[in-house]
């Protein structure tokens, strides 16, 4: 077992993730909205009070909060929470807010807020297409080379040779596909779908549930059917190639994000597998700690989760505007200010109850309570 990063390395990880993630995801905003001729009036990396900062030529003021768990772009006109028409925009002289967010046509606005996670996804995009060139793409088939003894796979009368082309109907691609589907579904009955000497067979599986123990001493649980491939196929991935396997790979980790995310609300797996910064942190100094692979690895994967969070429909978030920006475009007119402002009020309190929760969860997969419990008692 490797020694666990100090805290040190693990805060200078933690900023070499999360910070160029933030600035870029804000980056894609602010070029956006230039591009649209909208002025920028604040770029901030970070909240609260301003650490350090410089005002440009353009007027925009670049700076840096001392809470450095987030950032924005603070577009000229952005009066208000909620990003409406108020009366100090509208006593604007004319040439002054042509030039502010909420004078722009609607498509534009939406492109502007739909810019920082795509800027998310497109990072992602680039390192796992850099990674497919550089070491090629893993294609290796669903084809079983070896069953474990006493496994679900066992069980289920498996054998080596057998295609597993779908389970629970869902196509089987390649070996990754099987494995990701089973990681998700420990302890669950599924069906699965396979070839056998060129005949289609089908039979029915509890998928087995494997506690493993990673290099640094943390504990996790996925579920295995009790497989291994036949042998690995790994195709080379030349340079024009690159984006499209990196957006199949992003969009696969995507599925695979909103799969877990459903299967938590519906109480499948234990929203104890919900991490916030602080596991982010503890994630980004162990990745650091095994290579600079690792963490740009890392760096892909919490780029993926940060566009694909923003995206959702919860007012404060990205999605949250678009999704108000869609209602405006079948009702032909905004939504009403006092609607927005409440929306965006009840928005706020509930990632702020998700940010306190999973941070609970993080403290306690620490084993924080557990030691204060001993010191009480």
């Amino acid at each position: 077992m490797i020694q666990t990063p100090g805290i040190l390395v693990t805060i200078l990880a933690f900023a070499l993730v999360l910070g160029p993630l933030v600035f870029l995801h804000e980056l894609g905003h602010y070029l956006a909205g230039r591009w649209f001729g909208v002025k920028a009036e604040e770029f901030s990396i970070g909240f609260g009070r301003e650490v350090a900062g410089f005002t440009d030529r353009r007027g925009t003021r670049w700076k840096f909060g001392w809470l450095p768990l987030g950032g924005y772009v603070r577009f000229a006109g952005d009066m208000n929470p909620a990003s409406q028409p108020s009366p100090e925009w509208l006593s604007l002289p004319a040439s002054e807010r042509a030039r502010t967010f909420q004078a722009k046509p609607l498509w534009q606005r939406a492109i502007i807020v739909a810019a920082g996670p795509i800027m998310n996804f497109l990072i992602a995009i680039a390192i796992l297409g850099s990674f497919a060139v550089a070491f090629g793409e893993n294609v290796t088939p669903a084809t079983i080379g070896e069953v474990q003894a006493n496994s679900a796979a066992a069980k289920a009368g498996l054998k080596t040779g057998d295609r597993i082309t779908a389970m629970d109907g869902r196509t089987v691609d390649d070996y990754f596909d099987l494995r990701m589907f089973t990681a998700l579904r420990a302890g669950e009955l599924v069906t699965i779908d396979f070839q056998r000497d060129g005949q289609a067979r089908q039979v029915q599986a509890t998928i087995g549930t494997l506690k493993l123990k990673d290099r640094f001493g943390n504990i996790s649980t996925r579920g295995q059917l009790g497989v291994g491939p036949a042998a690995q196929q790994v195709r080379q991935v030349a340079i024009w190639e690159a984006p499209l396997v990196g957006m199949r790979q992003t969009g696969e980790i995507i599925d695979v994000t909103v799969e877990g995310l459903k299967r938590i609300i519906l109480g499948r797996i234990p929203v104890s597998e919900l991490g916030g910064p602080l596991k982010i942190a503890q994630a980004s100094g162990e990745s650091l700690s095994m290579g600079p692979l690792a963490l740009v690895s890392l760096i892909a994967l919490v780029s993926i989760n940060l566009g694909f969070i923003n995206l959702l429909p919860v007012p404060v978030l990205d999605g949250g505007h678009l999704l108000f920006y869609a209602v405006e475009a079948v009702r032909r007119r905004p939504v009403e200010p006092q609607v927005m402002e409440w929306a965006y009020r009840g928005g706020l309190i509930a990632i702020l109850a998700l940010m306190l929760f999973v941070t609970f969860n993080d403290l306690g997969a620490f084993g924080v309570w557990r030691s204060l419990a001993g010191l009480i008692g």
